[in-house]
């Protein structure tokens, strides 16, 4: 659907462009594929995207092999994020990569298709979909610029989004807490400390489950998570918790 949106918008850019040509006596049509992108480049400058649009869709139509295509189709994406069409702008973005692999725009286009996708994802206790796309879409970019300066911001945004699904699973097992379900709170409990280490959920979730196990007359196995929770959590900030439920043990 997205896609034939995309296409519609296109080609009625294209009529836009070309009613214009007609009425200015075709003068217009005259113009090289350079004139179109100094206009198109100008007009987005300047904001006024509607006709950088109109420019940048005429050179992807008819100039697909020119050297301002991956310039327009780079360019068609900023404006859908200064708009922001943040799910357009993604697509578009993406399209740089897959249609011009050597364009100079692909560094930028990948880290900023990660950006939209992250913008879009919604808070812990709804869909986490975008949230995973946005993962995934900074790990892409991480492997293909392994050393590149924005690495580093890739990976502060990938801790952050982690922490949004670890979350996730934190929330599923409070509510399984309210409604005294406690196994089922405790494969979530499970899900943060063997797929989420790395998260600031961690702590929390081994503290839990230790309660968990404890509540469930399950010693053994509270004995096993308190290792683990000592070996794993280098600062703890509830040890005094659980040094008190390993003395009642």
């Amino acid at each position: 659907m997205n896609h034939r949106i995309i296409i519609v918008a296109i080609c009625l850019s294209v009529l836009v462009y070309a009613s214009s040509c007609s009425s200015s006596g075709g003068s217009s049509a005259k113009k090289s594929v350079d004139d179109i992108f100094d206009a198109g480049k100008k007009s987005f400058d300047d904001g006024n995207y509607l006709d950088a649009q109109t420019q940048f869709d005429v050179i992807k139509l008819q100039y697909p092999a020119s050297q301002y295509a991956d310039d327009a189709q780079y360019y068609t994406a900023e404006i859908n994020y200064q708009r922001g069409e943040y799910i357009m702008a993604a697509f578009n973005y993406n399209q740089v990569r897959r249609s011009y692999p050597s364009s100079e725009f692909v560094r930028d286009a990948m880290f900023k298709a990660a950006q939209c996708y992250e913008k879009i994802a919604l808070p812990a206790d709804r869909d986490q979909e975008n949230t995973r796309k946005a993962i995934q879409a900074y790990t892409d970019f991480q492997a293909l610029f392994v050393r590149d300066s924005l690495s580093l911001e890739a990976s502060k945004r990938i801790r952050e989004l982690r922490d949004r699904l670890a979350e996730r699973f934190w929330l599923i097992a409070d509510h399984y807490l309210l409604t005294l379900s406690r196994k089922a709170a405790m494969i979530q409990l499970d899900a943060i400390i063997d797929e989420y280490p790395d998260t600031k959920w961690l702590e929390s979730a081994l503290v839990k489950k230790i309660e968990l196990l404890v509540d469930l007359n399950r010693t053994d196995e509270a004995r096993t998570t308190i290792a683990t929770f000592r070996r794993l959590i280098k600062q703890p900030q509830q040890q005094s918790v659980v040094d008190a439920i390993e003395r009642g043990l």
